[in-house]
Parts: structure tokens; sequence; C-alpha cells
């Protein structure tokens, strides 16, 4: 065993050992809350406020009622795509030097004057897989206003903020906000899926780009530096995996099989068809993860440049 080996050993056990004190610290805080929300439901004024503020504010009377089948489909291919940037994302922050580096062909419709820049594959794949996102994040964005679907996750009036405290204090106290998503969110899912869509995505996407080798210009790097912005893009990232397990919790625990038929069958009752689709998007999802390994990334990256050991 090297010394090297032997550092990254003692730091990988240093991270598990912080984890496992973090796990029961974060049970602790969790019960605080649940008993703090719990308590200041029993106050009369909260009783008062919770009456008026249920949790949802009104929508507008043309507002869509339910889920189109190209919101499912939106939703499935945006879960593998964060899937596969949050994996490359990690690889890059924590492997050391990749195994194999990607070159773009300077042929055809992309060609620039000096030569292309040469990235580790890891990188490859994160800008790969970002591309596609941002495909199917700009598709979303146009079904999402052509449709009127946007209506449901743009805030529309200043009373969502009251209703996003009293739905808050409702979930904290582990008594779900009553209301049918199908119909409309409450008022914190609203302004979670605004910030998600309309400030995290963009973000994310802002901040890719300062930090992927196509960012070449020297004036721009001074206004934008590199630091706060590597900063910025962990933190979406972050940010993304806190909403991914809090969305998930929440959609086993307020009524699996009609919420799994919303987000994947577009329906609305307690079959099964929404399970099973996701069920086998899981499934697509674990096969893909267990697939991507070196050789076929090499054989996907060689269509598009050359692919080298150093």
């Amino acid at each position: 065993m090297t010394p090297d080996s032997a550092g990254q050993i003692g730091s990988g056990r240093g991270v598990w050992f912080k984890l496992a004190w973090a796990i029961p610290v974060a049970i602790a805080l969790l019960a605080g809350v649940v008993l703090a929300a719990k308590g200041l439901r029993t106050l009369p004024e909260m009783q008062s406020f919770l009456a008026e503020f249920p949790g949802a504010s009104a929508l507008p009377t043309w507002a869509p009622v339910g889920f189109p089948a190209w919101l499912a489909w939106q939703h499935g291919l945006n879960a593998f795509f964060i899937l596969f940037i949050v994996r490359s994302g990690w690889q890059i922050r924590s492997q050391g030097r990749p195994a194999m580096f990607w070159t773009r062909r300077n042929t055809g419709l992309l060609r620039t004057a000096g030569a292309p820049t040469r990235m580790g594959i890891n990188v490859w794949v994160h800008l790969t897989v970002d591309a596609l996102w941002v495909l199917n994040g700009l598709a979303f964005y146009v079904l999402l206003f052509a449709t009127g679907q946007w209506v449901r996750i743009v805030p529309v009036s200043w009373g969502i903020i009251p209703n996003a405290v009293s739905a808050a204090i409702q979930y904290a106290s582990l008594n779900w906000p009553v209301g049918d998503g199908w119909v409309k969110y409450n008022a914190l899912q609203t302004l979670s899926y605004f910030f998600i869509v309309f400030v995290a995505a963009p973000l994310a996407l802002a901040t890719g780009i300062r930090l992927s080798p196509i960012w070449t210009s020297r004036r721009l790097s001074k206004l934008v530096p590199l630091g706060p912005t590597r900063v910025a893009h962990v933190g979406v990232m972050v940010f993304f995996l806190f909403f991914i397990v809090i969305h998930v919790t929440l959609v086993f625990a307020t009524g699996a099989l009609r919420n799994l038929n919303h987000m994947f069958a577009a329906q609305s009752d307690d079959g099964w068809t929404g399970f099973w689709i996701f069920a086998a998007s899981l499934a697509l999802m674990l096969v893909a993860w267990f697939a991507a390994g070196p050789r076929l990334l090499r054989a996907i990256a060689s269509l598009g440049g050359s692919v080298t050991t150093r």
C-alpha cells in the first residue's frame, strides 16, 4: 500500500465517520421540528391562521386540470438525465486523473480555427448529458407555456406566501395539506417547482457553461470568477439532491399509487399503471448505470471524436 492510497483510505473513513454522526443529528433535528410544529398547531392563533390560509391559493378559471402525456415523458427523461449529470459531476470532483480523454474531430459543421479542447471522459459525459438535459428543458419550457401548464407552478398572487407557510407547518407536523395535485399544487409545492424550473435549472446551466472547456473568454472570466462559480454550481447540485429526496419521500408518503399515476401515466386514479411505468423506468436507469462503464463510454465517445488514454 502506497502512502497516497493509505491517505485516500483514511480520508474515506473520515467521510463515513462524519456521515455516521450526521445521521443521528439529522434525525434529532427532524424530531425537534415535528414536535415544534405539532406544538404550534395547538395554539389558537395558529389554528386561526391555518383556517384562513389552508395551504393553497386559487388558480384562474382557465387553468388546465390534470397532467398531459408530454409532461409525464418530460419528467421521466429529466430524472434519467439528472441521474447521470450528478454521477458524472461527482466523478469529476472525486476522481483523479481520467482513465480516458476525448478530443472532438474538427470536421463537418463544428469547425474551429484553433485545435479542439481535449477533456477527460467524465467531463465529456457530463457535457453530453447536460446538452440532452438542456434540449429536454427547452422543449419543456415551450410546452409549458403553449399549453397553459405554467400557471400551476408560477405564483399568480401574493396569497401564496402565507399559504406556503401554512403548508410547511402542516408538512412539518406530519399532517399533510389537504388537496389534489391533479387539480392544483399546494402553495409550497408551487414555490418549490417554480424555484427548480426558473431559478435552479438556469443557474446550473449558467455556472456549468462557465466551468466547462467551451468557456474561453479571458475578459469575461474576470467578471465571472471561477471559485464562486464552482461553489454555486456544487450548491445547485446539493439543492437538487435535497429536493429529490424530499420529493420522492412525499410521493410515497402521501398516496404512492395516485401520485405515480399523476407523474408517469397522466391518470388520476389509484391503479397500478403509473407504478409499473415507474418500476420500468427505474430498472432502465439501473441498467444504464451499470452499463456505463469504460468500454461503452469509449464506443459512444468515439462516434464524435478520438478517445485516448494519454
